[in-house]
């Protein structure tokens, strides 16, 4: 019972659940320990096209990007998800490059708006981990840089991103909410097949309105083409 998603199966899964801002608004306000995340208008969430050509005419793609309102002014907090199954050592170098493709089309498509002097907007990137060891890879960009000669370390580029790792949650920590995420979260750790039973019951609970219908097919198709086939075979 106990096997885990294969990492395209949960890579194409998360990316569908995570196109609703329902999944997004319940990420940042259960997984986002920053008194800032109250100041978000979570009602103006948007979706940000996540395919980019470089200066190269190379095509990148991130996996999922959103953007908020954020205080009393249209300023835009942009949210770059990455779902990793598998540790990697150098992502905060693929964080960086995601964060840099963005910063180019926003000023190649003229979207800093109208005010002076123009700026970039901030950017909070999440790396949602899923595997069954704990992440051990450095979280900054200046932790994989060789220090070098001394002064140089002002010029260094700077980068970190957000971990949450899904098996650091305790389960009794995540029941007790009624989150989408955290649900999310303990049917993936899910020892026993009660537990996972449980937890359907709830969302189809939480899922039942009319207006909640592609988030409910998105959480059936995850459930029957990643979990259920990779827990029972």
């Amino acid at each position: 019972w106990q096997r885990k998603i294969s990492m395209t199966d949960h890579d194409s899964g998360y990316k569908r659940l995570f196109s609703h801002a329902e999944m997004i608004r319940d990420l940042l306000l259960g997984f986002v320990p920053e008194e800032w995340v109250a100041q978000l208008d979570l009602t103006t969430l948007e979706k940000y096209p996540t395919e980019f050509i470089d200066d190269r005419l190379h095509n990148r793609r991130s996996d999922v990007i959103w953007r908020v309102r954020w205080g009393k002014e249209w300023l835009y907090l942009y949210l770059l998800l990455e779902f990793q199954s598998g540790i990697y050592r150098f992502m905060a170098v693929r964080v960086l490059t995601y964060i840099e493709l963005l910063y180019q089309d926003l000023i190649r498509n003229r979207q800093l708006g109208k005010r002076r002097p123009r700026r970039l907007p901030a950017v909070l990137p999440i790396v949602l981990y899923n595997g069954s060891r704990r992440w051990s890879s450095p979280r900054d960009l200046e932790s994989l840089i060789e220090p070098g000669p001394a002064g140089l370390e002002a010029y260094r580029p700077q980068a970190r991103y957000l971990l949450i790792d899904e098996s650091a949650y305790a389960d009794a920590d995540l029941a007790s909410q009624r989150n989408l995420v955290a649900a999310l979260f303990r049917l993936e750790n899910s020892p026993v097949a009660e537990v996972a039973r449980e937890v359907v019951v709830a969302l189809a609970e939480w899922l039942g309105e009319p207006e909640q219908e592609e988030l409910r097919r998105s959480f059936l198709i995850w459930l029957r083409e990643g979990f259920l086939k990779a827990r029972l075979p």
